[in-house]
């Protein structure tokens, strides 16, 4: 009996034991209730001049490129170059046996002695009958014969030159050399291979590209407003498939005389020095052409512009601190930033870094951007 009044004195304490687990536990101040604002870049847009350009995809090209080919039958006995090297006008490649080559100049200079030997004595054989016929010793024909003898071993003669002329050119073409300066690339044939027969066997390529050549296209809109802004006089730049700037200018050479019906665009071509071999044959870039000063625009980083289905936007900070997104219209480019046609009037707070922290109606942390 004596266990009821213990058990009245201890549900008290239970209920309160109780009530005290089924509180909620204080928030830390870790928790997003208790988190600051993101912070984020802007920059205050205002109207001003600035440089506006267009950009256009293209393709490097090599100023000259030669086919180094055999020109006459033979046995390749060596490559002397060495494969990506660069290599100068008149300087040797291959050296291609020659010895049939120099049988077939001895041989040549043979028939031009035996030719030339048949010249002498039908020289000699016309002036004894020139000798003759002054005193009616011999017939009008007689002398005819020995004057178109003559005229024959001389043609003999001139023919046995060019034969041996040609043996020499022949025997030169064994060893091949550099038709251009430039860069060479791999070898086409190994030492050893047969080359020459019956055709021009290709041997390697040699590419000249210092300067090198950019080929672009752009619409005739786009070229009309070239002519007017007299653009053949301003540097060209290059952006490289890595987002880099290629460090020197260029200058544009000249455009097609016709409008591509297809494709409604002009081609045009431009030149640029390349000392260091940087730029390749073939490499794709980004053609970058200063057209006009655009004047009282607006201009944005590149980073702070987005696009999706529903068109371009930028966020901005407003008066209260808050995101808002604000649909614009791009009209080209201006070095690497956005020329803003329309979207913004001036004295706006656009987001240029963070942006992937905020979010269309929440408060962030505005600070300027760094330059």
């Amino acid at each position: 009996m004596k266990c009821r009044p213990i058990l009245v004195r201890l549900l008290p304490i239970v209920l309160l034991t109780l009530l005290a687990a089924c509180k909620p536990a204080p928030q830390s101040g870790g928790g997003m209730a208790g988190m600051p604002p993101p912070e984020v870049e802007i920059i205050t847009v205002a109207p001003r001049s600035v440089p506006r350009s267009i950009e256009a995809p293209g393709r490097m090209q090599a100023v000259r490129t030669a086919i180094v080919t055999a020109r006459v039958e033979g046995i390749v006995e060596r490559r002397v170059y060495v494969e990506g090297s660069e290599v100068r006008a008149g300087e040797v490649l291959f050296r291609i046996d020659g010895r049939t080559l120099a049988a077939n100049l001895a041989g040549a200079r043979a028939s031009l002695a035996k030719a030339q030997a048949q010249a002498l004595i039908a020289a000699q054989n016309q002036e004894r009958m020139q000798a003759l016929a002054g005193s009616k010793a011999i017939s009008r024909q007689d002398l005819d014969q020995s004057v178109a003898a003559r005229a024959q071993s001389d043609a003999e003669v001139a023919g046995a030159q060019a034969a041996v002329t040609r043996a020499e050119i022949d025997l030169s073409y064994a060893t091949v050399t550099a038709p251009i300066s430039g860069r060479i690339g791999r070898a086409l044939v190994s030492e050893g291979a047969l080359v020459g027969r019956n055709e021009a066997t290709p041997l390697a390529n040699i590419e000249q590209y210092d300067p090198i050549w950019v080929n672009f296209s752009q619409s005739s809109a786009e070229f009309l407003r070239l002519r007017e802004s007299r653009a053949s006089k301003v540097s060209l730049q290059l952006v490289l498939e890595n987002g880099r700037v290629y460090p020197l200018s260029g200058k544009l050479l000249f455009n097609d005389l016709v409008v591509d019906p297809v494709t409604g665009s002009v081609g045009l071509r431009g030149e640029f020095p390349n000392p260091d071999r940087a730029l390749l044959p073939g490499q794709f870039v980004t053609v970058r052409l200063p057209v006009a000063q655009a004047l009282n625009a607006i201009v944005v980083p590149q980073r702070a512009l987005q696009v999706s289905p529903q068109g371009q936007m930028l966020l901005v900070v407003g008066a209260d601190g808050k995101v808002m997104p604000q649909p614009v219209k791009t009209g080209g480019l201006s070095g690497s930033d956005w020329i803003i046609d329309s979207g913004l009037k001036g004295g706006e707070r656009v987001i240029v870094n963070g942006v992937q922290k905020a979010r269309p109606g929440s408060p962030v942390n505005a600070v300027p951007a760094k330059p």
